[in-house]
């Protein structure tokens, strides 16, 4: 069913012009794609938010565009070159390579969703007088399957910690981890895959030099931090936020625009004391949760997920993630990076870049906490919270987009409802004047019944209609799309009552 909606919402990214395969006229190319007329709106409203409530809430945080090129060293200094590599296996049968962890991790999950279902059950038999917590507790099948759940994710962690891949290809076949396409368990040894891709800069073959596209934007940040401060006379704490393209050789791409070859990354690197950096990791956790629920997707789509292995340059990590239809997924990582990534940076180039503070008198390495979400991840959340089917009075059924009002790609439809009359030109004489302030769209195409489906099809918030009283009243009819619900509006009011319910303040609002 889950598989279904989702097959479902990608089919409305490319018909309603919001995500297309890339290259779709070549039979396009493996995950990557290109984000269409509404699409591309939604994204920019999504990294607006974003770059707002960074920059514009926070009087100690400035922006930053890093180049995606950047000298090969860097990638040598942050551990790129030698560590950043996914654990792959192959199925002999399919043909087909897997992320091993990924495959365990998916194991976890069947464990937790049969717990659910249990108490999914439990619930449906006892009702009011179902007590959750007592039955998890006593119920054996519940017991059984968290006492699986819980071996293995011990025995994957102390896997993952000791890098022992052999021992992660026994967990596979130990837990009768089936390969999708085959069915069968024949699987390969568990190898290394590097993701970074590489390029050569220079005029000639022979005087070419090996540069990388960039995996992450943080280290454009990172060695900027010192230029960064001085000009900008910045005190510990500061932040430097970035929105911009990294690129990765995903070998397992899947999941639509989950997981992508070129993706765009908003990330803020925050620069602190050392010794307080645990303290802040927390105040970001709680600032970047309160982001995202104030989209209003409820607070039961989001939780907390805490590293099992930690990266070789923190001491602290969590995801964010969302109820997507194929699970909980991350969307946003929180790191404490300590001072790995600037001490190493002061390493390798033979220059300090130690910070001065003023308050201390000292000179020291500042940590890092770092907020780093996926604009492609984010957007897709996005859609799997807005994409809804209803069924309405009398039978009929609609398609529309629940997007909050301020992400929505347009706000506003101007429609006059017959093509004559002098209803098209007062409908074009609203939208030169409301243009200004907000996305909005003219449309006279078809009935006024079907232009507020295309409408509610790419979520727009509000339309109105133009009839023969606007001419003699100046009054419009706005039509709310998620309610359906229909009021008389004068024109000269449209502007006031419509820019507080749709601009990025409002979600700002919420945040302050």
């Amino acid at each position: 069913m889950a598989e279904d909606v989702f097959k479902k919402i990608v089919s409305h990214c490319k018909e309603y012009g919001f995500v297309f395969p890339s290259s779709d006229i070549y039979d396009g190319l493996g995950a990557v794609y290109d984000y269409g007329q509404n699409g591309v709106e939604l994204k920019n409203n999504i990294k607006q938010y974003w770059w707002q409530s960074m920059v514009l809430l926070h009087d100690n945080i400035v922006g930053l565009d890093s180049a995606v090129f950047m000298h090969p060293t860097i990638w040598k200094a942050s551990g790129h070159v030698d560590a950043f590599n996914d654990p792959l296996i192959d199925n002999r049968d399919s043909k087909k390579r897997y992320r091993a962890d990924v495959l365990i991790e998916d194991q976890l999950a069947k464990y937790d969703e049969k717990i659910q279902k249990e108490v999914a059950k439990a619930r449906k038999r006892f009702g009011a007088s179902f007590d959750e917590a007592m039955f998890v507790q006593t119920n054996p099948r519940v017991l059984e399957n968290a006492k699986k759940r819980d071996a293995l994710h011990t025995r994957f962690k102390t896997a993952l910690d000791a890098n022992d891949l052999a021992e992660i290809r026994q967990i596979i076949l130990d837990e009768g981890i089936v390969c999708p396409i085959s069915g069968t368990r024949n699987w390969t040894d568990v190898r290394q895959f590097n993701l970074m891709f590489k390029t050569e800069v220079g005029s000639t073959a022979d005087g070419a030099s090996t540069i990388y596209l960039r995996p992450e934007t943080a280290q454009g940040i990172f060695v900027n931090y010192l230029n960064v401060q001085k000009t900008g006379r910045m005190k510990v704490p500061f932040g430097i936020a970035q929105i911009g393209k990294a690129f990765r050789n995903e070998i397992v791409a899947r999941q639509f625009i989950f997981r992508m070859r070129e993706f765009e990354q908003m990330e803020m690197q925050y620069f602190v004391r050392p010794g307080s950096e645990l303290e802040w990791f927390t105040k970001w956790k709680e600032q970047r949760m309160a982001w995202h629920q104030a989209l209003g997707f409820g607070s039961e789509n989001y939780r907390f997920h805490d590293h099992d292995k930690l990266a070789h340059y923190a001491n602290a990590a969590t995801d964010i993630e969302f109820r997507m239809p194929f699970g909980f997924k991350e969307v946003e990582g929180i790191h404490s990076r300590t001072d790995f990534d600037l001490s190493q940076h002061e390493k390798f180039s033979g220059k300090s870049i130690k910070y001065f503070d003023p308050e201390t008198n000292e000179s020291y390495t500042p940590y890092v906490i770092e907020t780093s979400i996926g604009v492609d991840r984010m957007f897709l959340s996005v859609m799997c919270h807005a994409y809804t089917e209803e069924t309405l009075e009398g039978g009929d059924t609609r398609t529309v987009l629940r997007l909050p009002a301020a992400l929505a790609p347009t706000k506003l439809a101007i429609l006059p409802l017959v093509r004559k009359d002098g209803l098209p030109e007062k409908a074009r004489e609203i939208q030169q004047q409301l243009k200004f302030h907000f996305n909005c769209k003219y449309e006279e195409k078809d009935t006024i019944g079907k232009r507020y489906r295309r409408q509610d099809a790419i979520g727009t918030p509000y339309c109105i209609t133009v009839d023969h009283d606007t001419l003699a009243d100046n009054t419009v009819t706005l039509r709310d799309r998620d309610t359906m619900e229909q009021q008389r509006v004068p024109v000269e009011q449209l502007q006031s009552l419509l820019e507080d319910k749709v601009s990025i303040t409002a979600l700002l609002k919420k945040l302050a």
